[in-house]
């Protein structure tokens, strides 16, 4: 790549990513100081195309970024009035009282929201303040200094050939360079994954966990919208084969988000996450709720899981990882917004600070310093065991041994100091041999749906003559190695469809469905060989998510 010549443009900072954490990055930065120069680069069609969230959002990070959101007409206007925690079993529920349940667990003062619409204001008012936002720029290359330093990414590329080489009609894009470049790419981004890995920033913490959480969004009857309502399930579908669980949010308009989310550690490689969510969807107290509705949007994301002790070094020279690229939600509050806008934030008054007192291109130290120490340190710290307690030790352990946990770290410790992880989400997958397959219903049309008939309702979409995104180190692992040992898990594991094994004169072919991916990046975390790797394709490709 040393030959291709680009025009290069140079701003104080450089942010990859207009979701929560890059946006507030960028409006700190200009509340700041006006004159800084800032620009925002954004994969999707439009800010908020790619934006994927649950959401119940706690507006603590609103609330110090933009104290007069209300005022200024933030798309936040429904505020959480019930809270509903219930265990399945297959034909009943549960109630899970609130009144033994930690402080923390209380969604009082939350409002559940489009983190898309959100997003989409607060680029405006990241613009109003002068922020140069780039939507339908994807940032395919880190650049780096002299010294070894990030300083800055190359955006903007077109047009590739179809095996990744530069042809006639590509456009080669333009390096973007800054005193400090900022990634917030989201969950298992390909140049956070870059920085991690070239700098070591692992070194020393627990292995990443993740999720895959899964969301339609319902237009109901109205006679059976409650807005304001907020629920969450446990148990069925998943029972011992799982960990995971659902929300039901809703929110105005009769539409309510429906969401399903699974661990990625499961053993059993025959486990069909998408179908699980489609089973979910038959629970009686799900199958009333959504009769006579309509499903009107799909989509999935990645969530990362890990929590304090998974999170790794956020700075290197002339970067800083910020919201998901570093791992920041709350696992048992299932909400990681509030402190991606705090990440942001932090990261732009270290930066403030640094190119106040003439420095560039090295560690922001003091934006390390502030996440562990700050707010959202305090945040994931108090619930830093329940995941690995749920994983070592099942669901039921979870609910006591993490609830009592949750309670003492209340008052300042923890009866368990910090538990381990243990093997990354990969590793954690067992042999098909050991494991029983697993019979799913077929679905019905009406409540559940094949994964290409929901994958349309994402409205993703990628031009079919640029190279495939996701790249295999191996072309010939899937059928030689993972079809023999893991019955081939892509094939179930993604939730778009973008894998099969399809027969092809009398011999199993591996094919890659790529026009199909709504990034998700499950495949790159799940995949048991790690021969999967995504890399973002070309600019305003992918999922074009209304009102997620």
């Amino acid at each position: 790549m040393a030959e291709i010549e680009r025009e290069a443009m140079e701003y104080d900072v450089v942010i990859v990513g207009a979701g929560p954490a890059g946006l507030s990055a960028a409006i700190r930065l200009k509340q700041l100081d006006e004159d800084l120069n800032v620009v925002v680069l954004e994969k999707g069609s439009e800010v908020g195309a790619h934006i994927l969230s649950g959401a119940v959002l706690d507006p603590c990070g609103l609330d110090a970024l933009i104290p007069d959101w209300k005022e200024k007409g933030a798309p936040v206007s429904v505020p959480v009035k019930e809270d509903n925690f219930y265990m399945l079993g297959e034909a009943g529920q549960i109630r899970i009282p609130n009144f033994p349940m930690p402080p923390l667990m209380n969604n009082h003062g939350n409002y559940i929201v489009s983190m898309g619409n959100v997003c989409r204001w607060m680029a405006e008012q990241a613009e109003e303040l002068g922020v140069e936002i780039f939507p339908g720029m994807a940032c395919s290359e880190l650049v780096y200094g002299d010294n070894g330093e990030v300083k800055g990414v190359v955006a903007g590329v077109f047009g590739l050939e179809q095996d990744g080489t530069y042809g006639p009609d590509t456009e080669p894009g333009m390096e973007l360079h800054g005193k400090y470049v900022f990634l917030s790419e989201g969950v298992r981004g390909s140049l956070a994954k870059e920085v991690i890995a070239k700098y070591d920033l692992q070194a020393g913490k627990e292995p990443q966990k993740f999720g895959v959480g899964m969301k339609e969004i319902w237009e109901v009857d109205p006679a059976k919208h409650k807005e304001g309502t907020v629920t969450h399930t446990m148990g069925w579908p998943l029972g011992s084969n799982a960990g995971g669980g659902s929300f039901i949010y809703h929110l105005d308009n009769n539409q309510v988000y429906v969401g399903f989310v699974v661990h990625l550690n499961y053993k059993n490689p025959h486990l069909f996450p998408y179908m699980e969510f489609q089973r979910f969807k038959h629970h009686p107290v799900v199958a009333d709720l959504l009769k006579g509705g309509k499903r009107v949007a799909y989509g999935a994301r990645a969530i990362t899981e890990g929590g304090y002790q998974s999170m790794p070094k956020m700075v290197a020279p002339g970067v800083a990882l910020l919201g998901c690229s570093v791992g920041m939600v709350n696992v048992p509050r299932i909400k990681g917004n509030h402190n991606a806008m705090l990440s942001g934030k932090a990261a732009a008054e270290a930066a403030y600070d640094a190119i106040k007192a003439d420095r560039s291109g090295d560690e922001l130290s003091d934006y390390e310093v502030e996440v562990r120490t700050g707010p959202i340190g305090q945040d994931l710290k108090k619930v830093r065991n329940v995941k690995p307690i749920w994983s070592k030790w099942g669901l039921t352990a979870s609910l006591m041994l993490g609830g009592l946990d949750m309670w003492t770290n209340t008052f300042g410790f923890s009866l368990f100091g910090t538990v381990s992880h243990g093997k990354n989400d990969a590793d954690s997958t067992g042999k098909a041999a050991d494991y029983q397959p697993i019979d799913y219903p077929k679905p019905d049309g009406k409540l559940s749906f094949d994964r290409l008939t929901n994958v349309s309702f994402a409205a993703t979409n990628h031009e079919e003559s640029q190279p495939c995104h996701l790249r295999l180190a191996d072309p010939n692992l899937p059928i030689n190695v993972n079809l023999p040992q893991f019955d081939e898990p892509a094939q179930r594991y993604c939730p778009a469809g973008v894998y099969e094994v399809v027969e092809k004169d009398g011999k199993p072919e591996f094919v890659v469905n790529f026009q199909n991916c709504v990034h998700c990046k499950t495949c790159d975390i799940k995949d048991p060989s790690q021969n999967i790797t995504w890399v973002t394709p070309q600019g305003g490709d992918g999922p074009n998510y209304p009102n997620m």
